[in-house]
């Protein structure tokens, strides 16, 4: 199966947004391991159905994929540095560190088309 969903990050940048195709289930080209290829936030819909009848089933895999035996937490301190291969995890952020600043600056670089 496939899903579509608007590429947020060119929106951002203020350029035109565009509509990507991609798989549910993405194979990792090196290690070859599976992982889902869907959130709530950036995956519009199945292909070939709407948002309302993909919703539900969008709904569990992102649900699924925010376990807690999915998860690793990061105790963020000055000088903090993260760096995660969005072929193989999700960035699921939480607000919980409130009256503090967290900067943040993203690099994305060009790679293969997901599988």
């Amino acid at each position: 199966a496939q899903v579509a969903g608007a590429n947020r990050n060119r929106r951002a940048a203020g350029a035109t947004v565009t509509d990507a195709i991609h798989p549910v289930v993405r194979t990792h080209p090196d290690s070859r391991m599976k992982a889902l290829n869907v959130s709530l936030a950036h995956t519009r819909c199945f292909v070939g159905r709407t948002r309302e009848q993909s919703l539900p089933l969008l709904t569990q895999l992102a649900e699924h994929a925010i376990q807690s035996e999915f998860l690793t937490r990061l105790s963020w301190t000055r000088g903090t540095l993260a760096i995660w291969d969005n072929r193989s995890v999700q960035h699921f952020p939480l607000n919980d560190y409130p009256g503090e600043r967290r900067v943040m600056h993203r690099v994305i670089l060009k790679g293969e088309r997901p599988r």
